[in-house]
């Protein structure tokens, strides 16, 4: 059996977790210093841009493609191997257009590729978004049409990470949380370092393997291991609102997404709605802002009017990792050593990416 110990019990980590506890010859131990999906994963939207994503090709849109191949299958067995609800929205998204983009030609050369690979994307005219989405203030805005796509998805984050975990506890994976890593012992391999042992306060796991999927926890375990991954928080916000009824037309209650606001229906006239993006300030600090949280929920309800009578249920935030210096994610090994892999770095693809992350981590280190 290959120990493979997983450091992060965010839906990266999960999903790594889950694959791994498929195969056979895998002895899987997830620790997670807090508990499951409090850092990004609990303040994310789940909104599952695949398909209607502008990337084209290379890496970026493999990743797409695998997630999106994989997602609906793995509800279906998460639900049926745990008997768990998984909150799954597979009605599609719907991203508006608007007349000063002029670019219909490039989302139609995108149609084309993506029809090609069998992801359908629907143009619509400003009529027929009317029509499918009247709760759509369109005379306030130069919008003129959308974009539909029938395959992209949207999750509920947190849930999702519960049930992949519980789906991995329930193949033989051991979960460990409030599990702070204390101590990573390694030595000399034939290539390089070769890490043996975790410590997490009074006990320790050996290990073949070690993944780390820790969000912005991945620097201090990088800076431990003497090869820093440099990582930088950008701060988001969202919001969950209440409505008496449900907007728009009831049967078709996708994911509407314009000008980076998404309206995230929940079913029983809840809705979330972000979210801001905030970046550090030059001491690499973040913190969440009130003004840019009204200035994203001000923009929704010009789009949707409605939302002016809602209820503001909570709000939230949390801190995406946004690698710097390389492309996100970051899935790769780690310089110096023969046995670790990096899974992280996702900012704002987490959820989206989490299961192409975790087959891509499954085909390096198990047979």
């Amino acid at each position: 059996m290959s120990r493979v110990a997983i450091v992060g019990g965010g839906v990266v980590g999960a999903a790594i977790a889950y694959e791994l506890s498929l195969c056979a010859d895998c002895a899987v131990t997830l620790l997670e210093r807090e508990q499951p999906a409090k850092g990004s994963t609990g303040a994310a939207l789940g909104v599952l841009m695949g398909a209607i994503s502008r990337k084209t090709r290379g890496r970026a849109w493999e990743l797409r493609q695998a997630s999106l191949h994989r997602y609906d299958s793995l509800i279906d067995e998460l639900q049926a191997l745990t008997s768990r609800v998984i909150p799954y929205n597979r009605q599609g998204i719907v991203l508006l257009h608007f007349a000063s983009g002029a670019d219909w030609p490039q989302w139609q050369k995108l149609q084309a590729q993506r029809q090609a690979a069998g992801w359908p994307l629907v143009r619509w005219s400003r009529s027929l978004l009317q029509s499918h989405c009247p709760q759509l203030d369109l005379d306030r805005h130069d919008i003129d049409g959308a974009i539909y796509s029938p395959c992209d998805r949207q999750v509920d984050p947190v849930i999702l990470t519960e049930a992949l975990l519980a789906g991995a506890q329930q193949n033989g994976a051991e979960c460990h949380f409030g599990a702070e890593v204390q101590e990573i012992i390694s030595q000399p391999g034939q290539t390089g370092q070769r890490v043996s042992q975790i410590e997490i306060g009074s006990q320790s796991f050996s290990c073949d393997w070690l993944v780390i999927a820790a969000g912005l926890g991945s620097l201090p375990l990088t800076r431990h291991l003497q090869q820093p991954l440099a990582l930088q928080p950008v701060l988001g916000q969202a919001l969950q609102v209440k409505l008496p009824t449900l907007l728009g037309v009831p049967e078709f209650q996708p994911v509407l997404s314009g000008d980076d606001i998404h309206l995230v229906p929940l079913g029983g006239g809840h809705y979330w709605v972000g979210a801001t993006v905030e970046f550090p300030d030059a001491s690499g600090q973040v913190a969440a802002s009130p003004e840019q949280l009204e200035v994203v929920w001000q923009r929704a309800i010009a789009f949707y009017p409605a939302l002016a009578t809602a209820e503001i249920v909570r709000q939230w935030s949390g801190q995406r990792p946004r690698p710097d210096g390389q492309g996100a994610p970051v899935i790769s090994p780690l310089a110096g050593y023969e046995n670790v892999w990096l899974a992280t770095g996702h900012y704002r693809n987490g959820v989206l990416l989490a299961p192409a992350t975790a087959l891509a981590i499954r085909a390096a280190i198990a047979s």
